[in-house]
Formats: C-alpha cells, structure tokens, sequence
C-alpha cells in the first residue's frame, strides 16, 4: 500500500469521524481539516473534481464557521 492510498484512507475516517459529531461547529472544523487532506490527496492523484469539490466545501465551512452558524 502507498503512502497516499494511506493519506486517503486517513481522510476517510476524518470525515466519518466529523459526521458523528453533535456540535456543528465541531463538525464544521474537523470536516475542514478533512477536506483540506482529501485536498492533498486530490491534488496529489491530479483528481480535479477532487480538489474543486474539497475546495468548495473549505470555503463553505469556513463561512459558515465566521458567520457563527
């Protein structure tokens, strides 16, 4: 198994991991850092619908992270 195989599989238990949670503000920042790993991950595999889709969600998260919803 490669390291970014590794990487991927990592980032997949980030992301379930920030879905179990109750506080949306923890959901919010944990599924950021998810998405900024998956982010890595993308860019990595040259997969652009990767990085744009985790892109989009960053931004999202962040809004909505500032906007204190």
């Amino acid at each position: 198994m490669e390291v970014i195989e590794i990487w991927g599989y990592l980032s997949m238990i980030v992301v379930l991991s920030s879905m179990l949670m109750k506080d949306i503000k923890k959901l919010r920042i944990v599924n950021t850092i998810s998405c900024c790993m998956f982010l890595i991950y993308g860019i990595v595999l040259g997969a652009y619908p990767i990085v744009i889709m985790n892109i989009l969600v960053i931004v999202i998260n962040l809004y909505r992270l500032i906007k204190g919803e």
